[in-house]
C-alpha cells in the first residue's frame, strides 16, 4: 500500500503567498520613496475623490448654516454629524469657536492649522475708493457696502484661493486619544449681517481614518489590490500549474517506486530542470526494474538448478537409510532434515520467483472465497489449533486461485507457527463498499515490534536474525504473500491488535 503523506501547505499556495508579500513590500517601498520625494503627509488621503466628498459635505453644512439663525447652528452641526458619523465644529480663522460642542477639546496642532493663513487675500482695489478727495474704504468685514451712482457698489466676484486652492483642506492626526481632524476653509452667509462674513474653518473629527467614509475610503484600494492579485494569479497560473503538475507526477512516481512498483514512468517532455529530473527518474526506474527482475530471475534459476541435485540427494538418502545400521540411522536422519529444509527453501524461492516474474500472464477470474479458505485451513491447520471463520456464503472475488491459495496459506502458516497457543485464529471476510472485499487473518499472539511492521513484506527480512531456522523461517513467507496478492490486483497490510495479537489484511476486488 502506498503511503501518501498529506501536503499541509501546497506549493501553489506558497507561491501565491509570496506574490502577495512581494506586492506589499513593493507598495511600501513605493510609498516611502514617493513620500520622501514629494514630502507627502496625510494630506494625500483627502485628495481626489475623498477631497471632493469633503468639499461637498462642507457645502451642505455651509448652506444649512446660512439658512438658519446663529442660535440653531449647534443643533444643525450635531444633526449633520450624526448623519455622517463624525463630529462637526465651526471655528473662525483666528481660533474662535463659532458652533459645535464646546466640551470637545481641540488639540493645539489642529488650532494652529486653523489659524494658519487666516488672513484672506484682499479683493482688488476699487476705482475711486480710498483715493485723496474720495470717500474712505469701508471695512472689509463690517458696515454696509458703498453706494454708487446707480445703487450699492458691488465688488467683483473673485474666487477665493483659501476656499478652492490646494490649501483649502488639511488633515491632522492626534494621539491619546487617537483622532483624525480634517479642516475645510469655508464661508457662511450670516442672515441680517451686512458685509462679507469672516473666513471660517469647518473641523470634522473622527476616531477612525475612514471618517464614516468621508476621509479615506478603503473599498477602492481593496478592490484595486484584489484586482491586481487576481490578474497576477491568472498570469502566473499557467506557469505555476505546469510546475506543480510536474512535481505532483514526480512525487507520485517516487511513491510508486518506494512501494516497489518499478514500471511507473514520468512525462519528460519539458525542456527545463523538471524535464531533466523526470528523465532521470525514468532511467532510474528502468535500471531498478532491471536489477530487481534480474535478482528474482537469478534466484529462480538457482532454485531451479538446485531442484535436481536435491532430489538426487533425497533419493540417495533413501537408499542409504535402508542400508544403514541402527548407529548410522541417526546421522542419516540429521542429513535428511537438512536436505528437507534446503528443499523447502528452494520451493519458496521458486514460488517467489514465479509470482514475481509472471504478473502479465496471470488471468484473474471470479473465485468463491469460502472454498479456498476451507482448503487452506484443511492443509495448514490441525486438531490442536483453534481456527474460527466468519465468511459469508457465495462471497466472490477477482483473483487467480493458485496465487490466492498460496498467499492465504503462508499467512495462516505463520499464525499457526507463532501464535496458535495464545488463543484462537480468526479468519473473516466481508465486503467493503461495492467493489472491494476485505480478508482478515488475526491471531492472539504477542504481535511484532512496531518498528518492524514496515519491513515485514520485504524479501528475506526476519525480525530476529538470531532465531533458529526451525521457528524463524527464511523471511520469504510474507514477501510471497505480497507478491501473490499484488499479482491478483490487490493490496496487503498488517498491524498489531489491541491489547495483543497480530492481523494481516488482504484487500481484493469484488467479483
Amino acid at each position: 500500500m502506498i503511503d501518501r503523506m498529506k501536503v499541509r501547505f501546497p506549493l501553489y499556495s506558497k507561491i501565491l503567498l509570496w506574490l502577495v508579500l512581494n506586492f506589499v513590500i513593493l507598495a511600501l517601498i513605493f510609498f516611502v520613496f514617493v513620500s520622501g520625494q514629494l514630502h507627502l503627509g496625510l494630506d494625500f488621503l483627502i485628495a481626489g475623490k475623498a477631497g471632493e466628498r469633503i468639499q461637498s459635505v462642507s457645502e451642505v453644512v455651509s448652506s444649512s448654516l446660512s439658512e438658519a439663525p446663529r442660535t440653531r447652528w449647534n443643533e444643525i452641526l450635531q444633526r449633520l454629524g450624526s448623519s455622517y458619523h463624525v463630529q462637526f465644529l465651526l471655528y473662525r480663522n483666528d481660533g474662535e469657536q463659532l458652533a459645535g460642542d464646546e466640551s470637545t477639546s481641540v488639540p493645539k496642532a489642529v488650532l494652529n492649522n486653523v489659524m494658519e493663513n487666516r488672513r484672506l487675500p484682499q479683493p482688488p482695489e476699487q476705482v475711486g475708493v480710498g483715493e485723496p478727495g474720495r470717500p474712505p474704504r469701508p471695512e472689509d468685514d463690517f458696515g454696509p457696502p458703498e453706494a454708487g451712482p446707480q445703487g450699492p457698489l458691488r465688488r467683483p466676484v473673485v474666487p477665493d484661493p483659501l476656499l478652492t486652492g490646494p490649501h483649502s483642506r488639511f488633515i491632522v492626526h492626534t494621539s491619546d486619544p487617537s483622532q483624525y481632524w480634517v479642516g475645510v476653509r469655508m464661508k457662511v452667509d450670516v442672515p441680517g449681517r451686512p458685509g462679507p462674513s469672516p473666513p471660517m474653518t469647518l473641523l470634522i473629527m473622527s476616531r477612525s481614518l475612514q471618517g464614516g467614509g468621508l476621509f479615506f475610503d478603503f473599498v477602492p484600494w481593496i478592490g484595486v489590490g484584489l484586482g491586481v492579485l487576481v490578474v497576477s494569479a491568472l498570469l502566473w497560473f499557467p506557469l505555476v500549474r505546469g510546475i506543480t503538475r510536474s512535481i505532483r507526477e514526480i512525487t507520485r512516481a517516487s511513491e510508486e517506486v518506494a512501494a516497489g512498483n518499478f514500471e511507473v514512468r514520468v512525462k519528460d517532455g519539458r525542456n527545463d530542470e523538471l524535464g531533466r529530473l523526470g528523465g532521470s527518474i525514468n532511467r532510474m526506474t528502468e535500471r531498478l526494474a532491471g536489477f530487481v527482475s534480474g535478482q528474482k530471475r537469478f534466484l529462480g534459476d538457482i532454485a531451479h538448478e538446485l531442484c535436481t541435485p536435491i532430489a538426487r540427494v533425497q533419493m540417495a538418502l533413501g537408499v542409504l537409510e535402508q542400508r544403514a545400521n541402527s548407529e548410522q540411522s541417526s546421522y542419516v536422519e540429521d542429513v535428511r532434515e537438512e536436505v528437507q529444509h534446503m528443499s523447502s527453501l528452494v520451493n519458496e524461492l521458486l514460488s517467489f520467483s514465479k509470482a514475481s516474474l509472471e504478473p502479465a500472464r496471470i488471468k484473474l477470474k471470479a473465485v468463491d472465497l469460502k472454498p479456498i479458505i476451507d482448503q487452506v485451513i484443511h492443509r495448514e491447520g490441525n486438531t490442536e489449533v483453534n481456527i474460527q471463520t466468519e465468511i459469508a456464503e457465495h462471497l466472490q472475488i477477482m483473483a487467480e486461485p493458485d496465487l490466492l491459495h498460496r498467499a492465504l496459506a503462508n499467512v495462516l502458516r505463520n499464525a499457526v507457527r507463532y501464535a496458535s497457543e495464545a488463543g484462537p485464529i480468526v479468519i473473516s471476510a466481508s465486503k467493503e463498499g461495492a467493489n472491494e472485499v476485505l480478508i482478515s487473518i488475526a491471531d492472539s499472539g504477542s504481535g511484532v515490534p512496531e518498528a518492524a511492521i514496515a519491513q515485514l513484506f520485504d524479501p528475506f527480512y526476519r525480525i530476529d536474525v538470531s532465531r533458529a531456522r526451525e521457528t524463524g523461517g527464511v523471511g520469504l513467507g510474507l514477501a510471497i504473500v505480497k507478491t501473490c496478492v499484488e499479482s491478483c490486483g490487490g493490496q496487503v497490510s498488517c498491524r498489531n491488535r489491541k491489547p495483543s495479537g497480530f492481523e494481516v489484511l488482504v484487500r481484493l476486488k469484488a467479483a
